[in-house]
């Protein structure tokens, strides 16, 4: 009982004080980038607190997982420096003992990382797409001023609408000009109006003429009449469709593993999400097997080496996130793998830690057995 409470009690400390450490780097790093957008047009100026709230949220299981690692190895690492450790395994404690704590400490967190990469991160990207949508759409209608030439949100075209218009969902006497690296336009129009649709923006103009400049090796000059045109002033499929793969909820996503068109991307993205969740248990093993009493390291030298495992871990993830999307490995091969992989290294190497066998050890016996087969054979 007196152990229970004592070890939870310091994994309860370290881990807040790293939690918020890590969340203060988090918010001003996604400050930062969100400050970026705004000033490149991608989001609004007055939504930059709630896109980073979103930003964040979205980042908490990492956050978490690498908070919960940080604070079983930092709370073992005291342990050993301070000689509770040599206290404990006399008591009759070994290291496989710790594994029981550690695990009633850890299994809320786990739960709340494998819901927040489950459900809260696609909701927080299908959030901030809507922002950015709404932002989008709401600057190309802003940018269309009755009496001026106003330029697109992406450059290159430019619109003039009458002053008298009423409004700019209903204007009159429309002026387009637009610039492509293969041809340029102008286009007049006796009225027009304002379409959103499917997340883009776009002009129908009616009652108008057409003059197209084709340029290249055969430049040419076309005039046309037209009753009705439509004009998309904002497209950008790339990254709309990577950030609908990340917005799509979860159970979606696995009821489209089967398409073939994006299959593999719907089940890159699921064997991430709970891939995060497999992470933190391995983290709690991994941390105990790697922690030990080394005078010469200093207390930042466990921080380090938790630093440095958590990202090759992590890069190892997204890696496996590539390869799934590219189809080169099937995504539930690859959790087992990986996962599986170093859940039983870790197992392994904590199990030898407990039972205290060292490489010098295993030789040694390797050499008795081979001293003594020698002598049988020689009788």
């Amino acid at each position: 009982m007196l152990f229970d409470t004592s070890l939870r009690k310091d994994l309860s400390r370290s881990f807040l004080g790293t939690l918020t450490v890590l969340l203060m780097v988090v918010i001003t790093l996604m400050l930062i980038r969100t400050l970026g957008q705004a000033s490149k047009g991608a989001v609004s100026p007055s939504d930059i607190m709630l896109v980073m709230g979103y930003t964040v949220l979205g980042y908490m299981p990492i956050v978490l997982s690498l908070s919960l690692f940080v604070a079983v190895i930092g709370t073992l690492a005291r342990m050993y420096q301070d000689s509770e450790m040599v206290i404990w395994f006399a008591s009759g404690r070994g290291l496989a003992g710790f594994l029981p704590t550690l695990a009633r400490f850890a299994w809320p967190l786990v739960l709340a990382i494998g819901a927040l990469s489950l459900f809260a991160w696609p909701w927080s990207q299908a959030q901030i797409l809507d922002l950015r949508n709404q932002f989008q759409q709401r600057s190309d209608l802003d940018r269309i001023a009755p009496g001026e030439f106003q330029v697109s949100s992406s450059g290159d075209s430019v619109f003039f609408v009458d002053r008298d218009s009423s409004s700019l969902e209903q204007a009159r006497q429309i002026f387009f000009a637009q610039e492509k690296p293969e041809e340029s336009s102008v286009t007049t129009a006796r009225s027009a109006s304002l379409v959103q649709q499917g997340g883009q923006s776009w002009v129908v103009l009616e009652t108008g003429q057409r003059v197209e400049q084709i340029r290249g090796d055969k430049p040419a000059l076309r005039v046309a009449e037209f009753d009705r045109y439509e004009v998309l002033l904002r497209r950008d499929p790339v990254s709309e469709a990577q950030t609908s793969i990340r917005a799509t909820p979860s159970a979606e996503l696995l009821a489209r593993i089967d398409d073939p068109e994006q299959g593999n991307a719907y089940e890159a993205e699921l064997v991430w999400r709970a891939g995060l969740a497999l992470a933190a248990i391995n983290y709690i093993i991994l941390a105990l097997a790697l922690t030990s009493s080394n005078p010469r390291s200093g207390r930042m030298g466990h921080v380090v080496t938790a630093l440095l495992v958590f990202v090759v871990y992590f890069n190892l993830l997204s890696l496996g996130q590539n390869w799934v999307a590219r189809g080169r490995i099937h995504g539930g091969l690859w959790l087992a793998l990986l996962h599986g992989g170093v859940f039983v290294l870790a197992w392994a190497w904590l199990m030898a830690r407990n039972a205290q066998w060292t490489l010098g050890q295993w030789r040694g016996r390797a050499r008795r057995k081979a001293a003594v087969a020698g002598g049988e054979g020689r009788a």
